[in-house]
């Protein structure tokens, strides 16, 4: 669980309800701003195709769970509360709000497609999502500029040479997780001098937020998708190019959590992201109404949208490689287990990154990993694919 995701949202979206049906936690839900004003955090999980039918076994994980041949893998969930107008200046929860965000490794942010709340998650009419999605991306410009600027104030009282401000802005901005290297790569991409008295206030802004691109990816979960006005904000958004940089996912949170619920009272048989499910028990007629409305919404979008977007989010925006601990002569472990462990690693993780991954001294005696699909010897910079089965050897 060395991921985490940021659910993100104005107040009363649906975000909490998101929570809760990724999560099966219990956390307030209500249609008034600061429902959650603590973070909440929960165990969410990723699906990931097990390998151990490829090797004729059946797995036995000691965290998450298997079924069915998918591998429900665990990651962290964190429901950030006091995303309002002005956030960036500290306005309501908005300094918390900033530090329990930068916490997060990617972003979902949840937007109510039906446009049934308004900007200080009032009821009303007609409101346009697209507000929504700029209004969170022009808060976290904001304060990435905010920060940047006051690198650039740093740069200049120490008269630092030209070529030089990718390091100082790089320290500045550490707590995004970014280096140097890629400050300088970001500033070039753009065409400017890695010289700060040649940008513009333009220029500035838009390295700010080419920087909160790169350093905090999004998926927008387009909520409430299970109404004819989401549908209809559906495809005229996602077909804007003004919002070609962003991954929506069509979304009904409340279908989740109530297929979740009958899930747990023997009514359906649901395994979390699928297209369909099976009544198994015996219900009355307008909960029986509820459940088929709820089956052509998930045959039509492929699902809630709720295990979409948490997958969007760590696979597609971050780029993260699951991986199977194993061995060459069989999957077992000592105490007996079969393929107990998945790790999400970061893309472009190697062999010997991936030792240090299982455990510091198994990374500390690496010696050489093997591939388990063909017995393969593999050295200590080759890069993981997603579902590899590898052995580490070492000498620990």
């Amino acid at each position: 669980m060395s991921y985490r995701i940021g659910l993100v949202g104005k107040p009363s979206v649906g975000k909490s309800t998101f929570f809760n049906a990724a999560t099966m936690n219990d956390v307030p839900e209500g249609a008034y701003p600061f429902t959650t004003i603590d973070p909440a955090v929960g165990e969410a999980y990723v699906r990931v195709d097990c390998a151990a039918p490829e090797f004729g076994e059946t797995c036995t994980p000691s965290t998450g769970y298997c079924d069915d041949g998918t591998r429900f893998v665990p990651t962290k969930l964190v429901d950030v509360a006091g995303l309002i107008p002005g956030a960036h200046e500290g306005k309501g929860l908005g300094n918390q709000f900033l530090t329990d965000l930068n916490e997060a490794d990617v972003l979902v942010h949840v937007v109510d497609f039906s446009g049934q709340t308004d900007m200080e998650g009032e009821p009303t009419e007609d409101h346009d999502p697209r507000e929504d999605v700029d209004f969170l991306e022009d808060e976290l410009d904001q304060w990435y500029l905010d920060i940047l600027e006051k690198g650039i104030e740093r740069y200049e009282s120490q008269h630092m040479v030209e070529g030089d401000v990718e390091v100082e802005l790089a320290e500045q901005m550490s707590a995004f997780r970014t280096s140097d290297e890629e400050i300088k790569q970001v500033i070039l991409s753009l065409d400017l001098e890695l010289d700060p008295d040649t940008w513009d206030a333009d220029d500035r802004l838009a390295l700010a937020r080419e920087i909160r691109k790169r350093t905090k990816p999004m998926v927008v979960a387009a909520n409430k998708m299970d109404t004819p006005e989401a549908q209809a904000n559906w495809e005229s958004i996602t077909s804007d190019p003004d919002y070609d940089h962003l991954s929506f996912v069509p979304v009904s949170a409340h279908a989740e959590k109530a297929l979740k619920q009958a899930s747990e009272q023997g009514v359906v048989d649901y395994r979390p992201g699928d297209d369909d499910f099976d009544i198994t028990g015996d219900v009355g007629d307008e909960q029986a109404a509820g459940l088929e409305s709820i089956r052509e919404f998930v045959g039509e979008f492929g699902g809630t949208g709720v295990q979409q977007a948490l997958e969007a989010a760590l696979f597609d925006e971050l780029g993260v490689v699951p991986v199977f601990p194993g061995s060459a002569n069989g999957l077992g472990t000592t105490d007996g287990r079969v393929l107990p462990d998945v790790f999400l690693l970061p893309e472009g993780a190697t062999a010997e990154e991936f030792a240090f991954h299982v455990h510091s001294d198994v990374g500390d005696g690496f010696l050489h990993a093997k591939d388990c699909r063909v017995n393969r010897q593999i050295s200590a910079d080759h890069e993981l694919d997603a579902r590899d089965v590898v052995e580490i050897i070492t000498t620990n």
